[in-house]
């Protein structure tokens, strides 16, 4: 039986591969070779996802019972930096689609420059923020100037990949939820217009909540609805916007949720949309849900939201999302629930293929850190200026920045930073004297200075742009203004660019009880598997294994563990690095063969 499944998948396949088919719009459903054609889709990010990993999750999708993959393309990992683009390893969108088709599945393509998506800046590359006038989201003009160089570039790998062109992306959206953020048509209808241009010419659509679809649809394309569920609302709000007909497509179906710092862990019982996800399909509307599979934000890519005043709140490493398939790839009993419900929603003869087994986890050997040097050891060249310069001036996308100046001290004084984005440690003379954390709405620390010369040091994290929202448009990092002491401007500064855009290396072996230090060890494996490196006995800061930057860890939770896959490690000798910024003595890292994604401390 599972030979005759096999040779099945298998034959789909190819029959996708290679056979040219046509995809339109009919009056109620989507139409494939003419006939009506019901989207299953999960949402999956390539990019939260190893590439050694693709082939596993797109497999998971089919065992499930979908049949379309959709993903959004973020701009700032394809250029991040001007003219500089990146298609290879892990941004090669391509592969990926061409992947999904190996696997027997369509894929929904939304490379908008916009995403949201708890990705950083909302997928924006920060150097748009370093061209004077620049606004995102609208008609201005430098802004449309790099969009279509960007569209275009994602268009020359993707846009031959379109049904249309024989390959298997049935639909490309345009923009993202823009009616919750303008609604100016004009802006829309260019958007369509590059699109087109950059080889999208198949089936374009918009998608928003279902409140703002009249803001953000662009006549003579779909709108899409995102966040309803309700059949009947669905097509009432898609007819009445799309000439009296449909299709009808729920872009965004949310069974899950996102986590920040500092807030309670995001789970959704799979009861509650149990009966929503079978009326749905019985109405034969398409969906797809958010997420399927959330994967991990890597490295400096979460993004954050705001709202104004007091409500900065930066999202977690890890986007398991409490979705169907967890973080590592693992079917949920929620994928479970979902996949029966699917089962009986499927067209006559076919049949789900087996779940694959879940992958095996386990602990790595404890490892003891043979290295560690203070950070402020081993410091670039500085970039003096006479005030204070945020990340975009001194070209820096993410990381820290340390700035330094030098001051008479034997007082003490009110240190406060105007506009901090986002964390910030103070040390004088070396030694730690203050935090201050944007989420708390901290800018003031009172100092106690010594006599003679002192080095006052501020080392400032970037703790992730904002995705969502009017201020977009306010997203430069670092001290953004003025640092005041006791009301009076600090001037002539050392700027130190700390970008840790690769994995660091402890370059001597110095204690430090104060200072943030690097720290580097290695351990051997035999076999490897999936483990999670149990952070919760650490402060603050990120961790590297054989290279891979696996994200942002911090004591104050939700998330507890740092999720490494299999694929990542190696049988013999693997490398480990450690960035920590608030407790540097400690000197010991375990891992446990699960994840701790809901436990909050206290700093």
């Amino acid at each position: 039986m599972k030979k005759m499944l096999l040779l099945c998948s298998m034959l789909l396949a190819g029959f996708m591969s290679q056979a040219q088919h046509t995809f339109e719009l009919g009056d109620s459903t989507f139409l494939l070779d003419g006939k009506p054609f019901q989207m299953i889709s999960g949402e999956m990010h390539y990019q939260r996802i190893p590439r050694e990993c693709w082939a596993d999750r797109l497999k998971m999708a089919k065992a499930m019972g979908l049949n379309t993959i959709a993903t959004y393309v973020f701009w700032n990992m394809h250029e991040p930096e001007k003219g500089q683009y990146d298609f290879s390893g892990n941004n090669d969108v391509a592969a990926f689609v061409k992947l999904a088709r190996e696997e027997g599945l369509w894929v929904i393509l939304r490379p908008s420059p916009y995403g949201c998506a708890e990705w950083e800046f909302g997928g924006y590359p920060y150097w748009l923020q370093n061209i004077p006038g620049l606004q995102v989201r609208s008609m201005e003009p430098q802004f449309l100037a790099a969009y279509n160089k960007y569209i275009h570039a994602v268009g020359k790998q993707t846009a031959a990949l379109q049904i249309n062109h024989g390959g298997n992306i049935l639909l490309v959206q345009i923009e993202n939820e823009y009616g919750s953020y303008g609604s100016d048509k004009t802006y829309l209808e260019e958007n369509r217009k590059l699109f087109t241009d950059a080889g999208f010419d198949g089936l374009l659509y918009t998608c928003d909540p279902s409140s703002d679809v009249e803001k953000g649809h662009l006549p003579g394309l779909l709108p899409a609805v995102n966040g309803m569920d309700d059949p009947e609302k669905i097509k009432a709000l898609v007819r009445a916007n799309h000439n009296g007909k449909g299709p009808f497509y729920i872009a965004e179906w949310y069974p899950a949720w996102f986590d920040s710092w500092g807030q309670p862990h995001h789970t959704v019982p799979s009861e509650k949309f149990e009966q929503r996800l079978e009326r749905v399909l019985a109405a034969g509307i398409s969906i797809n849900m958010y997420m399927f599979h959330g994967g991990t934000t890597r490295g400096f890519m979460n993004g954050a939201n705001y709202s104004g005043d007091r409500d900065y709140a930066p999202q977690v490493s890890s986007y398991d999302y409490d979705a169907p398939l967890d973080e590592a790839g693992n079917a949920t009993p929620k994928f479970m629930k979902f996949r029966e419900i699917i089962s009986r929603h499927l067209p006559a003869g076919i049949t789900l293929p087996p779940v694959p087994a879940s992958k095996p986890a386990a602990a790595l050997p404890t490892v003891t850190f043979t290295r560690s040097s203070p950070v402020f050891s081993q410091l670039p060249a500085p970039v003096q200026s006479v005030g204070p310069l945020t990340f975009e001036k001194l070209k820096q996308a993410y990381g820290f920045v340390l700035y330094r100046t030098t001051l008479q001290g034997g007082y003490k004084a009110t240190l406060q930073l105007q506009e901090l984005r986002d964390y910030a440690i103070i040390f004088v003379n070396g030694k730690r004297s203050a935090v201050l954390d944007r989420r708390l709405s901290q800018d003031s620390a009172t100092l106690d200075l010594p006599k003679g010369n002192v080095t006052l040091d501020i080392l400032v994290e970037n703790l992730g742009r904002i995705n969502f929202g009017s201020y977009l448009l306010k997203n430069n990092k670092g001290i953004t203004d003025n640092v005041l002491l006791n009301g009076k401007p600090l001037q002539h500064w050392l700027q130190y660019k700390l970008p840790f855009s690769e994995m660091p290396v402890a370059k001597n072996n110095t204690s430090s009880k104060e200072a943030p230090v690097i720290k580097s060890g290695s351990f051997t494996l035999n076999q490897t598997a999936d483990t999670y490196l149990d952070m919760s006995g650490w402060g603050k800061g990120l961790v590297w294994i054989n290279g891979h930057n696996l994200g942002r860890y911090w004591k104050i939770g939700p998330q507890q563990t740092l999720y490494v896959p299999a694929a990542w490690l190696k049988k013999g000798k693997n490398t480990v690095a450690v960035l920590e910024l608030l407790t540097p003595e400690n000197n010991t890292l375990s891992s446990l063969d699960h994840p701790v994604l809901d436990k909050l401390q206290q700093p």
